[in-house]
């Protein structure tokens, strides 16, 4: 609300047209007296305001990963929205098939967008764009007589992956199923935990703490209760919680929903 009183327009003086009368010699001339007045100066237009520029994205940061890190660990540190999923989509070039295993040295590019919404934002090109693309073709097609082209032969079936009935082989095999459901770990953490918990024993069994007096001891070889398994079981894995590849997968899977990884245990969980 403008103030009052601090910039009073002073009063304007209408123009007075009166008319004078002058005697020369009998005749009378009629002469226009012009009223004192004040005069204003016009107000400059105002300078048309300049478009305001949209703000530049801020170009996505880089990380370089060192030894111990997951992508569990930096999408938290970078506070990556989605997760690391997000971010495994967004570098999946750079780190592999295995989200698990980043090794040190590789730069990951924080706020990367993924190739999937690449091909989104292609899927959803203008419909004339289309036509035009597909004319164009067609034109080419017919200027160049070329061959036609042979089916590509079927690709091979995956060859199904045999494991050592071992705790190397059950560390490798658990790796595989977790890099399928999306669970983060990596080897080194896994068997470091088995080691203090079991010491690499599948059929051990804590009889004597807190969870084996109210009588869900803990099992296997990374010392999971049963209620604990049965929560973070993975599909496709036995349901036995001795099992060593289920036990170590069902542990990994609580793991990360509570601290991120099972890289991140580092004593009684």
């Amino acid at each position: 609300m403008p103030a009052q009183g601090k910039h009073r327009r002073p009063k304007s003086t209408s123009l007075g047209r009166g008319l004078a009368a002058v005697t020369t010699g009998g005749a009378v001339l009629a002469l226009p007296v012009i009223g004192a007045t004040s005069a204003f100066a016009a107000p400059a237009p105002a300078a048309a305001a300049a478009p305001a520029n949209s703000a530049a994205k801020a170009a996505p940061a880089k990380h370089s990963v060192v030894a111990g890190e997951t992508l569990s660990k930096i999408a938290r540190e970078h506070s990556v929205s989605g997760g690391w999923k997000k971010l495994y989509e967004g570098n999946r070039k750079i780190v592999g098939s295995n989200p698990d295993l980043i090794h040190p040295g590789i730069k990951l590019v924080i706020g990367a967008k993924s190739a999937a919404s690449s091909d989104d934002k292609a899927s959803k090109a203008s419909p004339s764009a289309a036509r035009g693309a597909s004319a164009d073709r067609a034109d080419r097609s017919e200027r160049v007589n070329a061959a036609p082209v042979a089916k590509a032969a079927p690709a091979a079936e995956k060859q199904a992956v045999a494991y050592t009935n071992d705790l190397d082989g059950w560390i490798r095999e658990s790796l595989a199923v977790m890099a399928e459901q999306g669970i983060p770990g990596t080897y080194e953490g896994i068997h470091r935990n088995i080691m203090r918990e079991s010491s690499g024993n599948p059929n051990a069994i804590n009889n004597w703490d807190s969870n084996a007096v109210k009588g869900t001891p803990s099992k296997g070889l990374l010392q999971v209760i049963d209620p604990t398994f049965q929560a973070y079981h993975v599909p496709g894995t036995s349901t036995d919680s001795y099992d060593p590849v289920a036990n170590i997968t069902a542990a990994c899977n609580y793991a990360a929903d509570r601290y991120g990884s099972i890289d991140n245990v580092f004593g009684a969980y």
